[in-house]
């Protein structure tokens, strides 16, 4: 008997709208083919200057595809990034974040390429087309920097080792270089720069944060203040110097439109035993954080196996070694019930995965 794919509700309902609507585009096209004109399916993407009679394709854009081969990458990453992120969330949660991650991007991609019209008066700008997962793509890749933040992908047998926070911007370097090629359009490349931008925001000051399961601290909490999930970790250790320089006057021009909340000192009080690493806190109260973290996260990998696994994903969880006690929390606590998550499913695609605690970069924070 084959094994049954359990795939949660709101990663089945997106992979079926993706498979359905990227084979709709595609009979469109094929029906309306012409040798001397580009077809496009303007009530199903988003084209600047023939959809604006068409509101709801700032939606439904995201999840079209124009070729096999996108389709078949933007399938694989829904499927293993979408059951992770929605098992860890939970479906709610999950939804409202693949509002963010479609809405936004599609929005302002759609503003810089009228503004680009306006500035040029070149009518390519507004027939472009904006389609595809791009922007859900890249906001998996930020979900996972700021839920294992701290592991390192191992990919072609160990011959090259990143750190999770860097593969957005390395994303960004490959879309660059795809859209210069007929498998991406010229709008993809913002639709990424936005997608960073728009997840990172959201999950960084408006997200609900998942809560402690050792506290009973309350949920209301929102945001990521933790020091590893900073802009600057995106990029290489010598850029973040002057990444940190410019995206302080930005923050602080966000807070005066209102646009963005700093954390009170109520918020970091209260975060001393939540799941998260505070922006002001002392080095101790890091690290407890970090402790309580890993504890949250070795109960999700638990119940995420018993759910997935039945009976021998629970023995494999019950297996697992119990953390050290002492030390600095998280610079010292492996996570194997992480690691397990990253690599139960993802590991054909990704490599292999491990917990590698940056110490230089932990005892300079706590400094």
């Amino acid at each position: 008997m084959p094994p049954r794919l359990n795939i949660p509700p709101v990663t089945r309902v997106v992979l079926v709208v993706l498979l359905l609507q990227s084979v709709l585009s595609a009979a469109v096209r094929y029906r309306q083919w012409s040798a001397h004109s580009e077809i496009v399916v303007e009530w199903l993407t988003l084209i600047p200057q023939l959809s604006l009679f068409y509101p709801w394709t700032f939606l439904t854009a995201t999840l079209v595809e124009n070729n096999i081969f996108t389709l078949a990458i933007a399938g694989l990453t829904l499927y293993h990034g979408g059951r992770y992120l929605e098992r860890a969330w939970s479906s709610r949660e999950f939804a409202k974040f693949l509002l963010v991650a479609s809405l936004i991007p599609n929005t302002l991609t759609f503003l810089v390429l009228v503004t680009l019209f306006t500035i040029t008066r070149n009518e390519r700008w507004t027939l472009t087309t904006i389609a595809g997962t791009i922007p859900l793509q890249i906001s998996f890749l930020v979900a996972f920097s700021q839920l294992v933040p701290a592991h390192t992908v191992t990919l072609f047998r160990g011959v090259l080792s990143l750190r999770v926070p860097k593969f957005p911007l390395i994303y960004i370097c490959i879309v660059a270089v795809l859209s210069l090629t007929p498998l991406l359009t010229s709008a993809s490349l913002f639709l990424s720069i936005f997608g960073l931008l728009a997840s990172w925001t959201y999950l960084r000051f408006y997200k609900t944060i998942f809560p402690d399961l050792d506290s009973s601290q309350p949920t209301s909490l929102r945001g990521d203040a933790s020091e590893t999930f900073a802009f600057a970790e995106f990029f290489p250790g010598p850029v973040k110097p002057f990444v940190s320089a410019i995206t302080e006057p930005i923050f602080n021009l966000l807070v005066a439109m209102r646009i963005c909340t700093p954390f009170s000192q109520a918020d970091i009080s209260a975060a001393q035993g939540s799941n998260f690493i505070q922006r002001s806190g002392h080095g101790g109260v890091r690290a407890e954080a970090e402790r309580r973290r890993a504890l949250a996260l070795k109960v999700l990998d638990q119940r995420l196996h018993a759910a997935t696994a039945g009976p021998s994903g629970a023995s494999r969880s019950q297996s697992q070694p119990p953390n050290q006690p002492g030390g600095s929390g998280a610079h010292t606590h492996q996570q194997p019930n992480a690691q397990a998550a990253m690599t139960s499913q993802p590991t054909a695609v990704l490599g292999e995965t491990n917990y590698n605690p940056d110490h230089d970069h932990s005892d300079k924070s706590d400094s």
